[in-house]
């Protein structure tokens, strides 16, 4: 299990890791302390985590920006923080638990056993995606996606409200954590089987999957019959 514990108090840093070293033994592979919402932030975008282990307050600095991160990736996130009148505004953004300062080692293996519980039951499988809009974070419920497209490093998201948000992970990543009607259909493409109308496929040299906004995106030849059969069971 690979962690990042974002904590501007040193002294309760090394509190946290060491208690988290205790709870998880030789599940954990990694840990990472972060001081700032600006180095968790990257260092999420360029790795990989299973979970946050945050403090809502960072010399001031507000947390709820960097959870609107956290509740679209595909990791889970404990909140630690002295501010309990908070607790319910963080489980609404989807936190797997919310421990107030001080809490102890059995609260924090408590903390972790949720998170056990919760892979059980959602396989990391994600509810929303955030992406970067000027000015921070806009949170995109994973349902408004009729389809996404491959750009290279990102990939565009393109809702049933007719606009296209761009998302910096790959397709590849992506699937790893979309709910099981997010089907692989081409290379480039990932279609939402909620919103399918039709696949065409009169001439095998062209196939195509059409939405029920109209729009219309290339089928794999090759894995079509795979693809058709997963669309007749949704």
């Amino acid at each position: 299990m690979k962690i990042i514990v974002v904590e501007d108090e040193a002294t309760v840093a090394r509190r946290i890791v060491s208690l988290t070293q205790a709870v998880l033994g030789t599940k954990l592979t990694s840990i990472v302390t972060k001081q700032t919402f600006y180095e968790a932030k990257s260092y999420i975008f360029e790795h990989s985590v299973d979970v946050l282990l945050l403090d809502l307050n960072l010399n001031g600095e507000d947390g709820f920006e960097l959870l609107k991160l956290a509740v679209s990736g595909a990791f889970h996130t404990i909140v630690i923080s002295a501010y309990e009148e908070r607790a319910l505004e963080a489980f609404e953004y989807g936190v797997v638990d919310f421990l107030s300062k001080p809490f102890t080692r059995k609260r924090l293996r408590q903390a972790f056993e949720r998170i056990v519980n919760t892979d059980k039951a959602s396989h990391y499988l994600t509810k929303y995606l955030s992406v970067r809009v000027k000015g921070g974070l806009k949170i995109v419920p994973i349902e408004q996606v009729m389809y996404i497209k491959g750009a290279g490093v990102y990939v565009e998201l393109f809702l049933k409200d007719g606009t296209v948000e761009l998302y910096d992970k790959t397709l590849e990543r992506l699937m790893v954590i979309l709910p099981a009607h997010f089907v692989r259909i081409h290379k480039s493409y990932i279609a939402n089987f909620e919103y399918v109308k039709m696949l065409h496929a009169e001439n095998y040299n062209k196939i195509t999957c059409e939405f029920l906004s109209g729009a219309s995106v290339p089928v794999s030849r090759i894995r079509y019959k795979e693809i058709k059969d997963a669309y007749d069971k949704n």
